[in-house]
Order: C-alpha cells, then sequence, then structure tokens
C-alpha cells in the first residue's frame, strides 16, 4: 500500500513540474491530457503528503511557492532523462516519427535543403521538420535542435558530425559585365575591377586562390586585396548582385550552381580555385547522446543520399 503511494506521488511531482512550465491548470492539464479538476486534485494531494503549500494561486497566475520550486528544480532532471529514456525507447519500434529541429544557412537552406524536402516527408509521413533558417552559429543543445547543416572546413569535435557533400568555391560575373569590363587573366589583376564581397566585419577585403590541380599541401596560395560597391552577409544576395552585373564576387558552389548551369553566370580565372572564403564541406551536425531518435537518423541519410553528388554546375 505504501509503495501505491509512493508511486502516486511520483506522478504527481512530474505533474507540478509540468503546471511550472505551463504556467495554468488549464495548460498543465492539456499537456498531460486530463481534466483541470483532476489537475487540481494531484496538487493538493502532493501538498497534503508535502505538509507545505506549493503553489500559491492568484486569479490571474499560478505560481509556484519556494518549497515547490525547490522540489520541481531537485526532480527536474530526472523526469528529463525518463522522457528521453522512453522516448528512445519507443522510437525504436515502427516507422520514423516525432519531430525533428533543424538549423540551417539561409542560402543552402533555401537554395538546397528546402527544395528536396518534400520527397523526405513523403517517405517518412509520421515525421515533421521545423527548419530555422540562420547564419548565425546556434547552440544546438541550448536552443532545442536536433540537427545543423554547417558550411565549414572542420566540423566541431564536440558534436557528432555526418559529412553530407564536398564543396567549392566559384569566381563568376555576370557576361554583361565581362563584356564591359573583360576577364582578368590573373588573380592580381583583381586590383583593377568591381569585387563585391562576403560580408565579415572587422576583416579587411582579400580573396586567396590556388592553382588549379595543384596538390594539397604543396599548392602556393595568391592572396589579393579587393574592393568593390557591394558587400553582403548572404551569398545569395551577393549571387543577385553579380547577375545585375554589379561586379565579380566569389560564391560557394551551391549559390552559383543553377546560374552557371543556365549560363547566367560565367565562371572567371578558370586556372585558379578560391580558397578560405566558404567551407570545404557540408555536415549535419548534432549534439553528442547516446540514443539517436530515428527520425533524426532517417532525415541525415536522406541528405547523404540527395546531396551526395555535391553541387557542380
Amino acid at each position: 500500500m505504501q509503495d501505491a503511494r509512493i508511486q502516486a506521488l511520483w506522478a504527481h511531482v512530474h505533474a507540478l513540474g509540468v503546471l511550472a512550465r505551463q504556467g495554468s491548470y488549464t495548460a498543465a492539464a492539456q499537456r498531460l491530457g486530463i481534466s483541470k479538476a483532476a489537475m487540481s486534485q494531484r496538487i493538493a494531494e502532493l501538498e497534503r503528503a508535502a505538509g507545505v503549500p506549493l503553489v500559491l494561486r492568484t486569479t490571474r497566475s499560478v505560481r509556484l511557492t519556494e518549497a515547490g520550486q525547490q522540489l520541481v528544480d531537485a526532480t527536474h532532471e530526472a523526469y528529463e532523462q525518463i522522457e528521453r529514456s522512453f522516448a528512445g525507447v519507443k522510437d525504436m519500434a515502427g516507422a520514423p516519427r516525432g519531430l525533428v529541429r533543424v538549423t540551417a544557412p539561409v542560402a543552402l537552406g533555401r537554395q538546397q535543403i528546402v527544395p528536396r524536402l518534400g520527397e523526405f516527408l513523403r517517405r517518412h509521413p509520421e515525421v515533421r521538420v521545423e527548419l530555422d533558417l540562420a547564419d548565425r552559429l546556434v547552440p544546438l543543445a541550448q536552443e532545442g535542435f536536433d540537427l545543423a547543416i554547417r558550411h565549414t572546413a572542420a566540423a566541431p569535435e564536440t558534436h557528432v558530425a555526418w559529412v553530407l557533400c564536398e564543396t567549392r568555391s566559384w569566381l563568376v560575373a555576370s557576361r554583361a559585365y565581362l563584356r564591359r569590363r573583360g576577364a582578368p587573366q590573373t588573380p592580381e589583376a583583381l586590383a583593377e575591377h568591381e569585387c563585391l564581397t562576403y560580408l565579415r566585419p572587422g576583416e579587411a577585403p582579400s580573396w586567396s586562390f590556388v592553382a588549379e590541380g595543384a596538390r594539397r599541401g604543396e599548392a602556393r596560395r595568391v592572396t589579393v586585396p579587393v574592393r568593390g560597391p557591394f558587400s553582403a552577409n548572404n551569398s545569395e544576395v551577393l549571387r543577385e548582385a553579380v547577375l545585375d552585373g554589379l561586379g565579380l564576387a566569389v560564391l560557394p558552389d551551391f549559390s552559383a550552381q543553377s546560374a552557371l548551369r543556365a549560363g547566367r553566370l560565367q565562371a572567371v580565372l578558370p586556372g585558379w580555385r578560391p580558397v578560405g572564403a566558404f567551407g570545404e564541406r557540408i555536415y549535419a551536425i548534432r549534439p553528442y547522446s547516446p540514443v539517436v531518435p530515428r527520425a533524426v537518423q532517417a532525415l541525415v541519410a536522406y541528405l547523404r543520399e540527395v546531396l551526395a553528388a555535391g553541387f557542380a554546375p
């Protein structure tokens, strides 16, 4: 009998934690799938067992007493672990399901991730995806993201990372600009051209190149200062400025691909490869955890499948 009473109180402590997060009896009851009256009864029974008030009720708000907050703080992590463990076990059965929260760079997300998500969602109808497009590097665990798509030279060692594909940069210009100004024949000749740069505050604009075909580690890097009438912190915006004939720009291949294929942009300095401006790989990254939800595994596998060939023009 005593064991049954204690087990009931465990459920009531969980209800108190839900009430603290939701801020009202109505919202907490909905979250737990019970009536508001049942929710109120659980808290009352917990207060009788504890011998002290745990909740302060007014006509407008609900907040915990010092004792109630202490109880929630002491048990919160344990209940979170129970929820994660149960979700992991449940996830082992059946098809991938549930919510996957993803963050990705704006240009890469708009141009390459979003057009491919429809097929993934049709393959896995029980999976939902929330995609946050932001160029800032968000802290995944703190902001509740399951996965980040990153364009970088190396993945952080503190996270689990999957390589989705290799990537490179291109120096490009519109045909109209090249007719008007001519094509530079060497990296040094860029000093005489209008160069549209990726905005990195605090850095003097410059572009670096290595000769195409040079072996990694043996290539001589040529770095030249550049200037021009426009800069932006988004490669898609830079591409549009180049298409408008404002100048040349170094773009990642995923931004330049479609315009190069269509002949709207032309590669410049074909004997030289831009380096250092953007990352060399696209990664899927997630915080380490002993269990990876099947929905996350399915999304990573799908992205590796559809992006494996990279973005060659």
